[in-house]
């Protein structure tokens, strides 16, 4: 047995470090917006060191948080080895508006926050606890790295770093020992024989599928269809827009928030996905956004990356990514919200007919294989392909809490991606959908009038759904 630990980055995760630009930072981010309740302090302020304890105290359930980055020589691959000098003070940080804090002075913080990146050196990611939010409430605004995380695992870390109960006993967690860190040379000798190694696990894999598949020959049929089916979607380059160009280091960020009721009544009323509904609304806030910036929306082939979870059940829980994608022609020219969603519930339906998924989730298991520069190379054309992000992750359906202080709404934020001006994420929790919306400063200076534009349209697909709106939330503020 070795006398040293670690673990390899797959293929996925690692091409997020490889991604990483001065100007373009790969990690995922939200911000969280809670009641005061119990963790306010006489002077009005939140109780840091009592959310520092609880935090340190559940770490052991997430190892990653504890782990930093190293290299395997000349292969150049990254592994998790121990911090063995791990201090949460690093990671934890307090900050306050100045009372009485607005929304808006909020989002101008979390954006300067996400537009700094995270310390190679040091487990990668942070949590700033932010007080002095009007009505009697305050923030976290959370960092962790592309390469830790997909929106899945992003949701079960959130329920470890919270409460399903407003219980404010502090357990303290176990002692942390760091396990011993490889020296280069062992990783190095390590990689060299796991690449002797990897013809025999190629036909042992091969050899489990055999027995796993009932039709062989269908079977590869599929796959083979699905993988020439995700290739040729990234062999096609998408129109320059406005949005799309060179990137700066600034970022703005922006969010709105909907009862999930609502947009499950439009989802009944014409029959289809929320996914879809939420693609229309983004179709129809494009469309005038891209109108008022003099682009003729009728002659743009407009297309998003939308990411599907391929994880399994039994993966639930694992950090680390299990992501792959559709790429989705939004139906910009059409003026009729409603012929718009036809076309785009047409379209999601071509997709998962079509395997894409599955094609390129069969990619990302080839892309193990490759040295980092195909890596980066296959990352630089596959963003390429579209113009945006959207993205949709479930969230839970039932309050969850910080020391007793109730979670009111979670913003999320994807992070850019080269030439992509704008990114959108939802996630759904306790009854809502809060939108998120990242935005490069010099390519969308006029994110907000887009957030507008979403409104919009959602009011708009609700006039002709004839479904009424439930009225605004106070406490959220949307």
């Amino acid at each position: 047995m070795p006398r040293y630990n670690y673990e390899r980055l797959s293929g996925q995760d690692t091409t997020f470090l490889l991604w990483e630009t001065p100007s373009l930072h790969m990690h995922v981010a939200s911000t969280h917006i809670f009641e005061l309740g119990p963790l306010a302090t006489e002077e009005g302020g939140v109780a840091f060191e009592e959310f520092k304890r609880f935090t340190e105290s559940v770490l052991h359930r997430i190892p990653r948080y504890r782990q930093k980055l190293k290299w395997i020589p000349i292969e150049d691959r990254p592994v998790w080895v121990d911090d063995a000098h791990f201090s949460i003070d690093y990671h934890l940080r307090h900050t306050s508006l100045p009372k009485p804090g607005s929304e808006q002075q909020l989002k101008k913080l979390a954006a300067r926050v996400m537009a700094q990146q995270l310390d190679r050196d040091r487990p990668l990611w942070e949590i700033w606890v932010v007080e002095g939010l009007e009505r009697e409430r305050f923030a976290m605004i959370s960092k962790v790295h592309h390469c830790m995380i997909d929106g899945a695992s992003g949701i079960d870390i959130s329920q470890i770093l919270m409460r399903t109960t407003p219980d404010r006993t502090i357990k303290r967690g176990p002692r942390y020992i760091p396990r011993p860190e490889p020296t280069r040379r062992e990783l190095l000798l390590d990689a060299a024989r796991d690449r002797i190694g990897l013809p025999l696990r190629v036909l042992r894999s091969f050899r489990e599928f055999r027995r796993e598949t009932e039709n062989l020959r269908d079977e590869i049929a599929l796959r083979t269809g699905a993988v020439r089916d995700a290739i040729a979607s990234q062999f096609s380059a998408a129109p320059q827009t406005p949005i799309n160009g060179p990137l700066g280091p600034h970022r703005l960020f922006d969010w709105w928030s909907v009862p999930l009721a609502d947009m499950k009544a439009l989802r009944r009323a014409f029959d289809c996905t929320v996914n879809d509904v939420v693609l229309t609304v983004v179709t129809g806030a494009f469309r005038e956004f891209l109108g008022r910036r003099q682009v003729r929306p009728d002659e743009i082939d407009f297309r998003v990356q939308a990411p599907v979870s391929v994880r399994s059940a039994r993966e639930r829980g694992r950090l680390g990514n299990r992501v792959s994608a559709w790429l989705v022609r939004l139906p910009v020219g059409e003026p009729d919200p409603r012929k718009q969603l036809e076309r785009i519930h047409a379209t999601t339906q071509e997709l998962k007919d079509s395997h894409q998924a599955l094609g390129a989730d069969m990619i990302l298991s080839v892309m193990e294989l490759m040295p980092n520069a195909l890596l980066s190379l296959g990352a630089q054309a596959a963003s390429g392909t579209m113009n945006s992000i959207v993205t949709n992750v479930p969230g839970p359906q039932f309050p969850l809490y910080a020391l007793g202080s109730e979670l009111l709404a979670m913003y999320p934020q994807v992070p850019l991606l080269r030439n992509v001006g704008l990114g959108i994420a939802l996630i759904s929790y306790n009854g809502r959908v809060c939108w998120g919306f990242n935005a490069d400063l010099g390519l969308v200076p006029d994110l907000a009038d887009f957030v507008a534009l979403i409104r919009k349209a959602f009011e708009r697909l609700a006039e002709v759904a004839e479904v009424k709106l439930s009225p605004p939330d106070a406490r959220v503020g949307a």
